[in-house]
């Protein structure tokens, strides 16, 4: 599986992508990150990512939509530290990934914050029309229609909001995701110290049903949690809150984490 993944730096590009007649995005610059496949190290364990995937049979799923609480995040020991938090479809057993989100990095001793989109293994872009900064509450969707995949975000402080469409001829279509990513360029990259981020408001539509997550059946239901190198856990997602709609992605200090 490839090992490509998440999203930028905060240097904008030169040119302006027009995507529809009121939105447009930059192409991201230097340092190409991306938010891809799930690497997996077991069944529900993971090097990049980090919460929850619905299964379903291939061309099942056409709809994920999810919020999370924008959080903010605090120098590391690392020099540079990323986080993406995204809902999407594809991407837990596949090689496409279509989706939507938010970075909370910590870069150059600074935090940056910024929303993004990205049809994998197509490169990604930043939101420019849609600003973001820490407590922002994010509401996101990826639907697929008439072979058309589109994906959508609202900052529901500011009342903006982007959306964009894009054919992935090669999706499979069988996997629904609300995940906290560890973005990677040429291998994962250092998570940021992002605390903790709620998601809440998580539902899909898989076949002919539309829930929440904890409405599937729990063998079509994946916990996961996001593991470094040695095996000691980094990022654990909570339990399901009682409807099956909210969970909680922690970040855990490698010093205290157990394997």
């Amino acid at each position: 599986m490839s090992q490509h993944y998440s999203l930028v730096t905060l240097v904008f590009v030169l040119g302006l992508l027009a995507l529809t007649p009121s939105a447009f995005a930059f192409a991201l610059p230097e340092t190409q990150l991306f938010v891809a496949p799930r690497i997996r190290s077991g069944p529900t364990t993971s090097s990049n990512w980090s919460g929850y995937a619905v299964m379903g049979s291939k061309g099942s799923v056409t709809d994920v939509k999810g919020s999370w609480t924008v959080p903010e995040v605090t120098s590391t020991q690392t020099t540079n530290s990323y986080s993406s938090f995204w809902v999407g479809i594809d991407g837990y057993s596949s090689n496409t990934v279509e989706q939507i989100g938010t970075d909370s990095d910590y870069v150059n001793g600074a935090p940056t914050y910024y929303a993004w989109f990205e049809f994998y293994p197509k490169q990604a872009y930043i939101i420019s029309t849609v600003s973001v900064i820490p407590g922002d509450v994010m509401s996101a969707e990826v639907t697929y229609s008439k072979s058309t995949f589109t994906v959508s975000i609202t900052n529901t402080r500011t009342h903006k909001s982007f959306s964009t469409s894009a054919k992935v001829p090669s999706a499979r279509m069988s996997s629904a995701e609300w995940i906290a990513e560890a973005p990677s360029s040429g291998g994962v990259l250092p998570l940021a110290n992002f605390g903790a981020v709620s998601f809440t408001s998580c539902s899909a539509t898989i076949g002919s049903k539309t829930g929440s997550i904890g409405s599937f059946a729990p063998s079509s239901v994946y916990q996961i949690s996001m593991v470094n190198s040695a095996g000691s856990v980094i990022a654990q997602p909570s339990s399901l809150s009682n409807d099956g709609t909210s969970f909680t992605v922690t970040r855990i200090s490698t010093a205290t984490s157990r394997k």
